[in-house]
């Protein structure tokens, strides 16, 4: 008997966006959330592939009649989810006032770049820009290097989409005191910030004490890094702890009688050259034969390719392969009555759903008609192979 989902139950309306909203309804859905999402017609779906689980309604919604559509769905629904820029949601007559006018219990989240209000709030940006109105871009970088980005992951999905996929579970659970949805305003600078809440708690310890990339968390430090091997791989180091550091040492062949203190930061830049050059000796395969079951904290970087071959990953089942052989995350955290069961179908067509949605959000055939044919909806069924 299949176990039922932590949100099973939950009806999300996603309008669809860029990554970070998509992947916001994906973490919904992979713990059991119904989420339909909205595409425009004639768009290619989520480009960002962030559709798993969930099923496809195409509608117009610059129509009048299409916004109706949607009304009416958000009348039924528990969440909806947004990722335009702040107005576009007003200026089609879908704002949190008008749907929770009609539907007191809807959760209304918003997921923006630098949130609802504000002198930024309407002017266009990326992660980077994100990452850095956050503060947090300043802190990223080698020594003597400019800020870099880590890819687009920490205000996208960090702060963006999984922030708001905990402000709908927050509204969630205050509904079941208080009866009422309320609205969500998430942003991706305000969230990253909150992210890097450690970095601003930890301003007068002394962590941050160096310049950029010269401290012992950003870097600076020889045992916390990353070395390239024979083989062209690379070992990430993270010994903080003195006991840690020991084991480090002796994996390296190293005394630490005959080496400078750990925590002497003048004598780091060069104790990052003698274990780079150790490493170099040898193929990663070799390190991980050296270094596997102490606690060193030292591991391999692991490719896109091997990480699925990590015999820690196995035993875990870390990672899954849907119906197009695609190897993809498991979805976390565990828990441990109610886990998610994420899909393994391919992604929906755009408007591969509408009519069946529409049908169970009460609208008759004779209604689903007339709106394909005036063109404020479009359904795209598969076509069966003969």
């Amino acid at each position: 008997m299949r176990v039922p989902m932590a949100l099973q139950g939950v009806s999300v309306v996603e309008l669809a966006g860029l990554a970070p909203g998509p992947f916001c309804g994906m973490v919904l859905a992979d713990f059991g959330a119904q989420v339909v999402r909205v595409d425009r017609p004639g768009t290619r779906g989520d480009l960002s592939r962030m559709a798993r689980g969930k099923r496809s309604l195409a509608v117009d919604l610059k129509q009048p009649r299409g916004a109706a559509v949607l009304r009416s769905l958000c009348a039924r629904a528990d969440v909806v989810l947004e990722s335009f820029r702040p107005g576009v949601m007003e200026k089609l007559q879908l704002s949190p006032e008008i749907l929770q006018r009609e539907n007191p219990k809807l959760i209304y989240a918003r997921l923006s770049g630098f949130g609802q209000s504000g002198r930024f709030s309407r002017v266009a940006g990326h992660d980077i820009n994100y990452l850095a109105l956050s503060g947090v871009l300043s802190r990223i970088g080698r020594s003597g290097e400019a800020p870099y980005a880590p890819l687009n992951l920490l205000a996208d999905f960090g702060g963006g989409g999984l922030m708001c996929a905990l402000g709908i579970l927050m509204a969630l659970f205050e509904r079941t005191r208080s009866g009422k949805g309320q609205v969500v305003d998430a942003n991706m600078v305000e969230g990253t910030a909150y992210l890097g809440s450690f970095l601003w708690k930890t301003q007068q310890t002394g962590l941050w004490g160096q310049p950029r990339g010269q401290n012992m968390l950003d870097g600076g430090a020889p045992f916390y890094a990353t070395y390239r091997t024979a083989d062209g791989g690379f070992m990430a180091v993270g010994a903080l702890e003195p006991q840690f550091y020991e084991l480090l040492l002796r994996g390296l062949g190293l005394k630490s009688d005959e080496l400078p203190s750990q925590m002497s930061i003048t004598d780091w830049p060069e104790m990052k050259k003698k274990f780079a050059d150790i490493f170099a000796k040898k193929t990663k395969a070799e390190w991980c034969q050296i270094f596997d079951g102490t606690d060193a904290c030292v591991t391999p970087v692991l490719t896109f390719e091997e990480v699925t071959h990590c015999g820690h990953h196995k035993d875990r089942g870390s990672f899954i392969i849907d119906s197009e052989q695609s190897v993809s995350p498991c979805p976390a955290p565990q828990l441990s009555n109610t886990p998610a069961v994420p899909s393994s179908k391919r992604d929906p067509f755009v408007g591969e759903h509408t009519e069946e949605i529409l049908k169970e959000f009460g609208f008759s055939q004779e209604e689903i008609s007339q709106l394909k044919s005036d063109k404020i909806i479009e359904s795209n069924k598969p076509r069966a192979n003969l």
